[in-house]
């Protein structure tokens, strides 16, 4: 190659401005690599419904003061796990300081922080390219050697595909087929616009604080998923997730289920007076750990974020950006090592897996690998809500009749749901193992 061509070829190119992809582009321009960032949308955040829970201590590694700095919204000190029945909920409701100092979790929306991490990467010395569709990778001697999008070429020694969910970078490149719709849900979503201390007299929260919800039960109508309901500033972000296999087999209308669950007599409270400010679905990642089996690499090409399937619902949390910058970490590492060699082999970029390995995403990934297996179980959308509130009903209704004791009561209520004592005690264990 000559010199000339040299020069218009970059180190890196990384296709998708998500968080994985600003995290692992600002990470190698800050070692002084060039990298030019991909992104499909008009500008960066613009494809983004709302936002979510980010459990953000690794963006301290990357962007120092991130929380103070970012455009987050509040600080998550409080979570709300929910059994959902038709005309009862059944709460467990976990408020810790220690989860605002240091900050564990803030809720945000995308498109403000999208918008913020792809400037830092522009500070960076990030070429940052939006409202640019990649349409192929270009492929030599079996090698990624850069994209195509349209009539254009852009070389690179290496290719970071980012490009979320439905990864068609990924499927071009042989890495996986598309997604069995048991390994996909669609998520539909509101974002109800409410004032700052209404939110926070609402849920009981101290300026800047807030709480997020994991529903299951009637959230869903049965389906396998959940619903979700957390707060911003002035707003709160609401829905649910549904798995696709089980969405069609149960005859469901996404958008159906989501307005059921919003004005469900426990929820509609928390958003009366409120005003639409968004609302769509989008397609998510249910079951994360079967997705990142699948080999992640090519010469010259690593698969990050989403499009790795870097995304664990362990039915308590759902985490998806905290993995996400943790495998462009991972990335950046390598691309680095390869980069001070001249290597983009196979073996060279299968660095990237050992990364992920010794890394808390590698980790947490393989722990909770059984986690989607478990929440297919239909008892965990039906009868252990109406369990656990027949239970307690039977401790709150008090009448003039003589009180049985709590074992009498749970017994009854056992029999009631026609959940065997081999199958609670199975669930038991599997719920261990899982979780």
């Amino acid at each position: 190659m000559s010199e000339e061509e040299e020069e218009d070829v970059f180190d890196v190119i990384v296709i998708g401005g998500g968080v994985a992809g600003a995290v692992c582009a600002y990470q190698l321009a800050q070692e002084g690599r060039s990298v030019v960032l991909i992104e499909r949308g008009a500008e960066p955040g613009s494809k983004n419904l709302s936002g979510g829970v980010f459990y953000c201590r690794v963006m301290e590694e990357v962007f120092p003061g991130f929380v103070e700095r970012a455009p987050v919204e509040r600080r998550i000190t409080r979570n709300v796990v929910s059994f959902l029945n038709e005309s009862s909920a059944v709460n467990i409701d976990y408020w810790d300081q220690r989860l605002a100092d240091p900050v564990n979790a803030v809720s945000v929306l995308r498109a403000k922080l999208d918008a913020w991490l792809v400037e830092q990467c522009e500070e960076a010395g990030v070429t940052v390219m939006p409202g640019i569709k990649v349409d192929s990778l270009l492929v030599e001697g079996g090698v990624v050697v850069g994209v195509r999008a349209g009539e254009d070429e852009l070389r690179s020694r290496v290719v970071v595909a980012a490009d979320g969910v439905n990864s068609f970078i990924a499927q071009q490149a042989g890495i996986r087929a598309k997604e069995p719709w048991q390994h996909l849900a669609v998520g539909v979503k509101s974002v109800i616009n409410l004032p700052r201390d209404t939110i926070e007299q609402r849920f009981h929260s101290s300026p800047g604080e807030g709480v997020a919800y994991a529903v299951v039960g009637e959230a869903t109508q049965g389906c396998a998923g959940g619903g979700f309901l957390y707060t911003n500033t002035e707003s709160i972000s609401v829905g649910v997730v549904l798995r696709l296999d089980d969405l069609e087999a149960k005859h469901l209308v996404s958008s159906d289920v989501h307005d059921l669950f919003l004005s469900h007599p426990a929820i509609a409270p928390l958003i009366e007076g409120g005003e639409l400010s968004e609302y769509g679905c989008h397609l998510t990642i249910e079951d994360g750990p079967a997705m990142a089996s699948h080999d992640l690499t090519r010469p010259g090409l690593l698969i990050i974020g989403d499009a790795g399937g870097f995304t664990l619902n362990t039915g308590l949390t759902i985490r998806g950006m905290d993995l996400a910058a943790g495998s462009a970490l991972a990335a950046a590492k390598t691309i680095a090592a390869a980069l001070d060699v001249g290597d983009f082999s196979q073996s060279s970029m299968d660095r990237y897996l050992d990364e992920l390995k010794g890394s808390y995403v590698g980790a947490d990934m393989e722990l909770y690998r059984r986690a989607p297996k478990f929440l297919e179980t239909p008892r965990m959308y039906e009868g252990y809500g109406l369990l656990l509130a027949d239970v307690l009903h039977g401790m709150f209704d008090l009448d003039t009749t003589p009180r049985r004791h709590i074992v009498g009561v749970a017994r009854q209520a056992l029999k009631r749901s026609g959940i065997g004592l081999m199958a609670l005690a199975r669930d038991g264990w599997a719920a261990m193992r899982a979780l």
